[in-house]
């Protein structure tokens, strides 16, 4: 294989005018021939006034550029796209395949050796994954780290768990217009990203234990002088794996896969993690069995004490000893011979871990937060193809529930009838959100944490039980049914549901059942009225066409393993 300046030559037709046009503009840059004979190692630049998550990538950056040039590589910096939760409309799920099908193209058109992927917010480090997946360049991921923790009147806070829990306060009227405006100046005290287990920190820690980033790299503070130094440690990885470095598709075999489920489930982690799983799986010619993970989600407890199925923060996980520390109680579920992109294995990460003096927020296995992992499948007419619950941050009480359905069409529907008064409800019943999945919404945002009734809410309602085709953040709590699958606008039988059906929820026996007789609901599914027409252009129009469901990751079906041949 060609390296340096000398990969993907741009195409002139003659492949040694091509070499000396491109040194020649290069040199424009300042380079000396010394530096152009080095190996290459690209680092994408993710940095975004509208990604305060990615604030410190400038710093990251200069870091791991030092790292690369004291291995005697030569750094390249370009830019990618940089997806921000909170600011992307209509949702950054809908510009996650864009964000990978534009990294794969740059790594893949570009002269590099090897490649350093800078992500944090939610969206970027899967479309980063998946990218990577589908390149032959070997990769390494750099996050860019949680951020620290605020302080309201004596209260700790940290975002997102602590906003969404404040502002439930705050429209159950518990707290006053003058201190949520306090609060808000407070709740993100730093750049970098959630510092719950939110979906940002649970990519991070995942790929760390799939082995596509250095030890302690999924959780060090993103302000700490720690996260800069393995910046510079991941330069020089990066410099050694343009010699011997395996590509991510290599590394991420079937254990190393099922080693990151293990860690999905002990983290008390994201369901957004298996949609982006799902996504990975399938740039890697494979599915991800969504029956296989729940089997994994009944052996492996939740040993990890953070908000919102605990009560800590990320900063005392990474004290704790973060992610080898974690693994270090689940040896016995893990494959630790599964070789890190940089080298070595897995069981590296954990050995000769130091003397262990905590044991309250990485918990010992005789001492779990939750007997059985963070998520739970769910099966039933509802969901023929699986829903996922986080039961391990739901109400205990309403996780075996039957209660009346009442339907909201749309986001926009629930958001409108929400906040009336006079809205026919209690707090058995069952909120039913459609049309807010993949195709549906477009983009499947998060909004299957449904907001409690305002009523219900200042009546001192807290958990109700909530099904959509929808997501809900990584940061988010309560007995939430999420991703079912085939969603509305696909088709599937939510569609049909009508405010009043009984609905039964039984998450010990893995069901979710629509109370209405089958021929009754054929019937429905027969009547429902054809879907919208699609969008006439651009990337909508790319996205109607080609997003998979939820079981597949809402990748695009032309992206996936089996398509590429």
């Amino acid at each position: 294989m060609t390296r340096g300046l000398r990969r993907r030559l741009t195409s002139y037709g003659d492949q040694d005018f091509s070499l000396f046009l491109r040194k020649a503009f290069i040199k424009a840059m300042g380079y000396s021939d010394d530096a152009l004979d080095r190996p290459i190692v690209g680092i994408s630049n993710t940095y975004s006034d509208y990604n305060p998550c990615h604030g410190n990538v400038p710093q990251l950056i200069e870091a791991a550029k030092r790292g690369v040039m004291l291995a005697g590589g030569m750094p390249m910096v370009f830019p990618t796209m940089s997806i921000h939760e909170s600011f992307a409309s209509p949702t950054s799920m809908f510009l996650r395949n864009l964000m990978a099908m534009e990294t794969e193209e740059m790594v893949r058109a570009q002269p590099m050796d090897a490649v350093i992927l800078i992500g944090g917010c939610d969206k970027t480090i899967p479309a980063q994954v998946m990218a990577a997946a589908s390149s032959e360049v070997p990769a390494i991921i750099l996050p860019t780290g949680p951020m620290d923790t605020g302080n309201h009147r004596g209260e700790r806070l940290g975002a997102c768990t602590d906003c969404r829990r404040l502002w439930a306060q705050y429209r159950a009227d518990a707290i006053s217009g003058e201190e949520i405006a306090e609060i808000n100046g407070r709740l993100a005290s730093s750049v970098g990203t959630c510092t719950v287990m939110g979906t940002a920190s649970t990519m991070a820690a995942m790929v760390e234990a799939m082995g596509l980033t250095l030890p302690m790299s999924g959780s060090a503070p993103a302000t700490s002088s720690e996260r800069a130094r393995l910046a510079e440690e991941t330069g020089r990885a990066a410099v050694a794996m343009t010699e011997t470095g395996l590509t991510t598709a290599q590394v991420l075999s079937t254990n190393a896969l099922r080693n990151g489920l293990v860690t999905l489930q002990a983290l008390g982690g994201s369901t957004n993690a298996v949609v982006h799983l799902a996504a990975i799986y399938g740039r890697l010619g494979m599915k991800l069995d969504l029956a296989e993970f729940d089997r994994i989600g009944r052996q492996v407890p939740v040993l990890v004490d953070l908000k919102p199925s605990g009560s800590g923060y990320m900063g005392e996980f990474h004290a704790a000893g973060g992610v080898p520390r974690l693994l270090s109680e689940l040896t016995d579920l893990l494959d630790l011979s599964a070789p890190r992109a940089f080298g070595g294995t897995l069981g590296d990460a954990i050995a000769g871990l130091p003397v262990r003096f905590e044991e309250q927020v990485i918990r010992p296995r005789a001492n779990p937060i939750s007997r059985s992992g963070a998520i739970a499948v769910l099966s039933g007419n509802l969901a023929p193809r699986g829903a996922v619950i986080k039961h391990s941050a739901a109400d205990p009480n309403l996780q075996v529930h039957e209660g009346r359905a009442v339907v909201f069409e749309s986001v926009e529907d629930m958001t409108q009838r929400l906040e009336d008064t006079s809205l026919d409800i209690a707090a058995d019943d069952v909120l039913v959100l459609r049309n807010a999945g993949p195709k549906g919404a477009p983009g499947m945002p998060e909004a299957g944490y449904i907001p409690i009734p305002r009523h219900l809410a200042r009546q001192g309602v807290k958990d109700m039980v909530r099904i959509s085709d929808a997501r809900m953040s990584g940061t988010a709590f309560g007995t939430v049914v999420l991703h079912i699958t085939p969603e509305a606008a696909d088709g599937g039988p939510l569609a049909a549901v009508r405010t009043g059906d009984r609905i039964r929820l039984d998450v010990p026996n893995r069901q979710l059942e629509l109370l209405v007789d089958a021929a009754e609901l054929e019937n429905r599914m027969k009547a429902l009225p054809p879907p919208p027409p699609a969008p006439e252009r651009g990337y909508a129009q790319l996205y109607d066409r080609h997003v998979t469901q939820a079981d597949d990751g809402v990748d695009f079906d032309f992206l996936m393993a089996s398509a590429r041949g």
